[in-house]
Parts: C-alpha cells; sequence; structure tokens
C-alpha cells in the first residue's frame, strides 16, 4: 500500500499533478528544476517493494542488485542535481552506490540480529559454515568474522574500481560522492577490530568525520 502511494505520486509528478504532501511537493519542484529522470524513482520503488518480505540475500549479486537499485539510482538523481550527466560519472556512482549498500547491511547486523533477523550474503556464510544462528547469539569465532571480511572486501572492492578512473569524472561530480568518507572510516574501523562485527566501536559514529569530510573535499579527491 505504501509503495503503491508513492508509485502513483510519481506518476503524477511527472504528469505535472502533484499529490498534496510536503515531501511530493518537493520532490516536484526537483523534478522541475533538474529535470530528473523518472526511471531512477521508479527502481528504488521497485526494489524496496521487493525488499519488504525480510529475507536474507541469497548471495552477493542479489545484493548488490539492491544497492544498485536503490543507493546507485540515489547517486545517479544526486549527479542530475548538480548538472553532471556524465558516463564516468555514473560508471563511479554504480560501484559507490553498491558499497555503500554493502557496508549498510554490516552497519545493520548488529540490530537485526536483536530482532532475530539476519540479511548477510547466504553463499558466502555457507561457503564459512556459518549459520543465521550464529550471528543472532552474536558468535565472534573466526568463521563469523571471516563472512564479514569477505562481504566487507567486496565492498572495498567496489570503492578502488570507482577511484581507478576519477580523473575521467568531471569534479562538479565529486560532492555526490563525498559519502565515500564514512564508508572509508567504517570499514578501517572493522579492519582496526579483526571483522568484528559486534565490536561496540563500530556502533560509535566518528567525531572526526566532519574533518575527514573537509579534507576530501580540500584535496578535490573522492
Amino acid at each position: 500500500m505504501r509503495m503503491q502511494f508513492w508509485r502513483d505520486a510519481v506518476e503524477d509528478i511527472y504528469s505535472d499533478n502533484p499529490p498534496h504532501q510536503p515531501v511530493a511537493t518537493e520532490l516536484w519542484r526537483a523534478v522541475k528544476k533538474h529535470n530528473l529522470t523518472k526511471m531512477w524513482f521508479m527502481k528504488i520503488i521497485d526494489e524496496r517493494e521487493k525488499n519488504l518480505d525480510d529475507r536474507p540475500y541469497r548471495n552477493i549479486q542479489e545484493l548488490e542488485t539492491y544497492a544498485e537499485n536503490t543507493q546507485s539510482a540515489l547517486l545517479y538523481l544526486t549527479l542530475e542535481t548538480l548538472g553532471v550527466r556524465d558516463i564516468h560519472a555514473d560508471h563511479a556512482a554504480s560501484h559507490i552506490g553498491k558499497a555503500q549498500g554493502i557496508v549498510t547491511c554490516l552497519r545493520a547486523t548488529p540490530y537485526h540480529c536483536t530482532r532475530q533477523k539476519v540479511f548477510l550474503p547466504m553463499d558466502i556464510c555457507m561457503l564459512h559454515g556459518v549459520s543465521q544462528e550464529d550471528f543472532i547469539r552474536g558468535k565472534q569465532e573466526k568463521n563469523v568474522r571471516d563472512v564479514i571480511y569477505d562481504i566487507a572486501s567486496q565492498a572495498h572492492i567496489h570503492l578502488e574500481h570507482a577511484r581507478s578512473f576519477s580523473k575521467k569524472v568531471p569534479v562538479k561530480a565529486y560532492p555526490a560522492f563525498f559519502c565515500t568518507v564514512a564508508l572509508d572510516d567504517y570499514l578501517y574501523n572493522m579492519r582496526k577490530v579483526d571483522f568484528n562485527i559486534f565490536h561496540p566501536s563500530l556502533q560509535k559514529t566518528s567525531t572526526l568525520l566532519p574533518l575527514y569530510l573537509y579534507i576530501r573535499s580540500w584535496k578535490t579527491t573522492y
């Protein structure tokens, strides 16, 4: 019901007849001002709807598909608001969005486990002989940490790939990619605790993030 409301709202927005709802009104204004692509909104809605059944991802590719259609789609829209329509920027957004989706899944794991839910890719868990129950019980054995290492490594690979062609990405697009500051910080802290997903330090927000963000923007990198 909720997703259908937003699906209808997007259709109405692009018909120049937005519903009388604050968020929808602002979206309509943004669409008019920046000529935003309707497809990205619909991808986000469709993917979220498919994800409402609260089941774990069957494999890392399924998690990446979810991230591409949600996180990356948001980055494509952000690029459009910045006036950037560039194939290299889109390529970077695809990889950064996937990294963000993977990291978000990791960060949320301790919380989900308290609710008796595990969404981590089943293929990687099975590879290391780890069950959902192991995560729900908060186990910290090496094979559990190996699962987290493999998943976190995939996020790192996407970030490195996005940066491998940064010289081809318009500088105007960089502000859209500053979310990498938080991703790098989380992955770095994860390595420091040897990929113990339940370590208390990983649930704290880094007070240095604003400084890291300033340095990243000053260096004109992502």
